[in-house]
């Protein structure tokens, strides 16, 4: 299995991040068995575009929350690593655990 899990939707509250938000959090690197997406479906269009963080973060985002590594934006990203064969990404991580948002 490549992610721990999948699910459709997020568990956690939100929390309003902005893109420059997000961009102040250093990447660090995960497993992507460690992870548990937020949704259950990709277009395969964009696993397959070589721009597709043209528009966006380079790096995916992932929320903990309750001690559980949530990819909340990236999951293309995620699976293009996996299919070369790579079993961690750099995510920036938003931290909720106690903190509220």
């Amino acid at each position: 299995m490549i992610f721990k899990a999948v699910r459709d939707g997020r568990p956690y509250p939100p929390h309003n991040f902005t893109l420059k938000q997000w961009a102040e959090i250093p990447p660090r690197p995960l497993r992507l068995d460690q992870l548990v997406t937020t949704k259950r479906e990709l277009a395969l269009d964009r696993l397959l575009a070589e721009d597709s963080t043209f528009y966006g973060d380079l790096f995916p985002h992932v929320v903990q929350w309750q001690g559980v590594l949530y990819l909340e934006d990236g999951l293309h990203r995620a699976l293009r690593a996996a299919l070369q064969q790579r079993n961690q990404i750099h995510a920036r991580v938003l931290v909720l655990d106690g903190a509220g948002g």
